[in-house]
């Protein structure tokens, strides 16, 4: 069985720009969320990422041209652009790292998934559409452009499909009626096909001759046409005109193929989404397939976006959100978590092959990855799924439970955070120092397991574990029944053993790692 390391990591998360920062700021015992207001005022807490992607353009114009960099910032989104300033940091970990994984060719593998996707992208052009639409509808369904509703102004006799007047609507649904009633009308309007019509012909110029040359040609006549039809009718930019073709360059794959591209890298690129297991998830697929022997590296992390009134608002009528203002700490009330956004991703490589040619392995050794689904409950995850991911792990690892020295958990500050740790101690002994971190930088839905593993690595190549915002007289009293041993707010030696990390997603999706120190 070929040996994996980490020969480069990268991060963007709150309070924390790149991995430097992320570190530095591990060895406080502070919280770093921050305000949202993403409503207006309001009572949530987030963790907002710390982020200036104008400090990775040196990188860029080193190796592309100067239009590159402003391509990326106009086209993409904040998770493929965290992904893309993790991915450079990574890099800088082991030099000569990027030369060699573009000598791999096929054998150099991306795997960068995300938990939400970019939704901010989406919600905004969404918005821009709606706009348009509305903008569309109204000057189609005015009369004097209208002559199918002029007449039935005459009769005002009742039409198939027709929606009421919006004056006949309460007031607090008046937005909606005048929606529904400039569409259908719009919908009526002869002049409306007239003008698709002539659109119609516009469109239908083909390319003739020399494809080169034509084709730009056609591109210029139809900008021409289609200025003068506006011009003619007086009409706005219809709603299709709307919508950016950034929709499509920020689907979920998005930030694999930016990485795969930046690094030159033309192995199998894909992003793999499992809500809050997605990073647990992509180890265990870049682990098997670097012990297959069908890669030789994969770059492999998640990214997610900034906090989101999209996001923020379904994880609260979700029940699962702190909104008093206060942070809510695993363990404790169990009032909810934070919403965070930013990226992780590592390096992953043949252990054998990069140590050979003189690359140092970074953290810990990941020894092996249990994933499972509950195929039970939407958000309450069961105690036979994340049981079986860990007995998976440990079994992998060639590991028992005494082995276990350490345990990071994946404990939202819901009052799922009690069956957990039943859960863990059903399988482990009551020596298991136990770490929760969502306190500390709030919950990624698919980074916060990246980050917390790195958290774990960090410390224990420093021979610590960093401390955490929990202190000894606020745990829960309940949990503190089942279990005693927690990080509070002091660093604390590593224990000897193998150290163990949890996740479980939306869904259902377990994934639990087995990591151990470099000897």
């Amino acid at each position: 069985m070929r040996r994996v390391g980490i020969f480069g990591w990268g991060v963007v998360a709150p309070r924390s720009k790149d991995i430097d920062a992320f570190e530095r700021n591990l060895a406080s015992a502070e919280s770093w969320l921050t305000p949202f207001n993403g409503f207006g005022p309001d009572n949530f807490l987030v963790g907002m990422p710390e982020f200036d992607f104008a400090e990775y353009k040196p990188w860029v114009d080193a190796r592309f041209p100067s239009s590159r960099f402003a391509q990326l910032e106009k086209k993409m989104g904040q998770p493929t652009l965290y992904a893309l300033a993790a991915f450079i940091q990574a890099l800088r970990q082991n030099p000569g790292l990027e030369q060699e994984l573009h000598s791999l060719g096929i054998r150099s593998h991306v795997y960068v998934g995300t938990g939400l996707g970019d939704l901010p992208t989406i919600h905004d052009i969404t918005l821009d559409l709606h706009r348009a639409q509305r903008r569309w509808d109204r000057f189609w369904a005015e009369p004097s452009r209208n002559s199918a509703r002029r007449q039935w102004q005459e009769t005002r006799e009742p039409r198939l499909g027709m929606p009421p007047a919006p004056e006949t609507v309460e007031e607090l649904e008046r937005d909606q009626a005048e929606e529904a009633w400039w569409h259908y009308w719009a919908g009526q309007s002869p002049e409306l096909r007239e003008y698709l019509n002539e659109q119609r012909d516009i469109e239908g110029l083909a390319v003739e001759g020399d494809v080169e040359s034509s084709k730009l040609a056609v591109i210029k006549e139809k900008r021409t046409r289609t200025a003068k039809l506006q011009k003619k009718w007086g009409a706005p930019e219809p709603p299709w005109n709307s919508v950016s073709a950034n929709v499509l360059w920020n689907i979920h794959n998005g930030p694999a193929s930016q990485v795969s591209m930046l690094g030159k890298l033309t192995g199998m690129t894909f992003a793999p989404v499992a809500a809050c297991s997605s990073f647990g998830y992509g180890l265990k697929l870049a682990m098997d397939a670097i012990q297959r022997g069908d890669a030789k590296a994969v770059v492999m992390g998640m990214t997610d976006p900034p906090p989101h009134p999209l996001v923020v608002g379904g994880f609260y009528n979700a029940r699962v959100i702190a909104a008093d203002r206060m942070v809510s700490k695993p363990l404790t009330a169990l009032r909810g978590t934070h919403v965070a956004g930013g990226a992780v991703l590592w390096i992953l490589g043949d252990l054998e092959y990069f140590t050979a040619k003189g690359f140092k392995p970074l953290g810990m050794e990941p020894l092996a990855v249990g994933v499972t689904a509950d195929a039970d409950h939407i958000i309450t995850p069961s105690k036979e799924g994340p049981t079986a991911a860990i007995q998976a792990a440990l079994t992998a690892a060639q590991c028992g439970p005494a082995d276990v020295g350490s345990w990071d958990l994946h404990a939202t500050a819901t009052p799922g955070d009690f069956l957990e740790v039943e859960t863990l101690r059903g399988l482990l002994p009551e020596s298991v120092l136990v770490t929760a971190r969502k306190g500390t930088f709030g919950h990624g839905m698919s980074a916060g397991g990246g980050w917390e593993l790195t958290a774990q690595y960090l410390g224990y190549a420093r021979g610590r574990i960093y401390p955490t915002p929990l202190q000894g007289s606020e745990l829960n009293r309940e949990i503190g029944k089942v279990h005693g041993r927690f990080v509070y707010d002091q660093e604390t030696p590593v224990p000897q053993g193998v150290a163990g990390k949890l996740s479980m997603g939306v869904g259902g999706i377990n994934a639990c790692v087995i990591s151990r120190p470099w000897k």
